[in-house]
């Protein structure tokens, strides 16, 4: 006989203890937000106070452009041969992604680790969850030093809570464009005043392109801090060139070659890179190790090709791009992308969130596009409704419907479409950590 072993059922992959942590930390959100450094202060003081133990902080603050250009920045620098922490939001899949040292994400139970000393010296105060997970990634940094120490604002500049590096080697603003207004204004004045806030008294600030309401502001606030600053367009300029882009400052013209992220914006983007990598007078920094971090230099979820199990299925021709520019000034980013498209049909699928108007992101690329398809973007409770997507981009003469997910937008789309295309999905990085979450793990909502 026979003797048949049942196998045994594999349990479920439970959360994370880092998830579990955070969940527990969110809860200690004030129930009313006032805009101030003081709660991280306070923990900071706890702790020791990692963040003056940093060396040669980088800050970064704007609203387009501020993450592709760190990304570009700790290319180069690793290429150079100099060890790179950064802290960088949101997430895509884990929350580790926003803390890297060293060449690798922050190790989950690391993460675990450091999550439960902030909580304890936390005790309980209330605190967001950005403010306590910021101390917790700066205590990270303190235990794992660095040659440089990238740090990308959350929120704004002048009550972000990295706003408490006292003394960064460099700030960089990057493009200031309309985005959280109802945090920061609603005004380029407003938005600007709040992100000039990471400028430092007799600091040195690298200020990428702005619209004027913008410039003005900055280098107002730059005469009254006694800020050195090095601005687009007075102190250094950028051309195409054949093959990549020309930078041309005071002390030097050179060129370098087209970045491995697509899209013209990211050529402003490297370029700010560029100067920020002259500016930190690290002389292993050469022209050479420059041009290596240009073109290996990655960032998940901008204008990012798929090739894994969302474009399963796809009929030959087709391709699936995800990009997770969120605010007008990524939408006519993004604009002049698709506009080189027009070889074959563009169909978009579409989730966005409250805080936003649709409209505003829609109304640059209606002209280029086919068809859109309105989802929700799972598991986020700010999310738009896919009613709401379809009725605003039906507003603008956009011929829209709405999927209960990206995967039954897709199919929808190549049963309809009698050409083939590309389908690009946007409006949101929550939106694109899905996708993400999908094409590593297979899970389906």
């Amino acid at each position: 006989m026979v003797r048949v072993t049942k196998k045994k059922a594999q349990p479920k992959s439970g959360p994370l203890q880092s998830d579990i942590l955070l969940s527990r930390l969110n809860a200690l959100h004030p129930k009313a937000i006032d805009l101030s450094l003081g709660r991280t202060r306070n923990l900071l003081e706890k702790l020791n106070n990692p963040e003056k133990l940093l060396k040669s902080v980088v800050h970064i603050a704007g609203t387009n452009g501020k993450g592709s250009t760190l990304a570009f920045i700790k290319s180069i620098c690793e290429k150079s041969g100099l060890k790179v922490n950064c802290y960088t939001s949101p997430h895509l899949i884990r929350f580790a992604e926003r803390i890297y040292l060293s060449g690798q994400n922050i190790a989950e139970t690391t993460l675990s680790l450091i999550l439960e000393e902030c909580e304890e010296a936390n005790a309980g105060s209330a605190i967001t969850l950005f403010e306590i997970t910021t101390a917790a990634a700066f205590l990270a940094f303190s235990r794992s030093p660095a040659d440089i120490t990238l740090i990308e604002t959350g929120l704004g500049g002048r009550f972000d809570a990295t706003n408490v590096i006292e003394d960064p080697l460099l700030t960089i603003i990057t493009p200031i464009s309309k985005d959280h207004t109802d945090w920061l204004g609603n005004t380029i004045t407003k938005i600007a005043f709040e992100k000039a806030g990471i400028l430092k008294p007799g600091g040195r600030a690298l200020i990428g392109p702005q619209m004027r309401e913008a410039n003005d502001v900055i280098k107002n606030q730059a005469e009254k801090l006694g800020v050195e600053t090095i601005r687009y367009g007075k102190d250094w300029r950028v051309s195409n060139s054949m093959d990549g882009f020309t930078l041309s400052a005071k002390d030097f013209n050179s060129d370098f070659p087209r970045p491995s992220l697509l899209g013209e914006h990211q050529v402003i983007n490297s370029a700010t890179a560029v100067m920020a990598s002259k500016l930190l007078t690290k002389s292993v920094i050469t022209n050479n190790f420059i041009r290596e971090g240009l073109i290996s230099a990655s960032w998940e979820g901008r204008l990012q090709n798929l090739q894994g199990l969302s474009t399963k299925g796809l009929p030959q021709g087709w391709s699936l791009w995800l990009d997770g520019g969120h605010n007008p000034g990524a939408a006519k980013a993004l604009t002049k992308v698709i506009s080189q498209w027009q070889d074959k049909p563009i169909h978009l699928i579409f989730g966005y969130m409250k805080s936003r108007d649709p409209k505003e992101f829609l109304r640059p690329m209606k002209n280029y596009i086919e068809t859109l398809h309105a989802i929700d973007i799972p598991g986020e409770q700010s999310s738009l409704k896919a009613s709401e997507c379809k009725f605003a981009a039906q507003e603008l003469g956009i011929s829209a419907t709405k999927s209960n997910s990206f995967l039954e937008a897709i199919k929808e789309i190549t049963v309809k479409s009698k050409k083939p295309s590309r389908i690009l999905i946007c409006g949101s990085l929550y939106l694109v950590g899905d996708v993400l979450k999908y094409e590593t793990t297979g899970f389906d909502r």
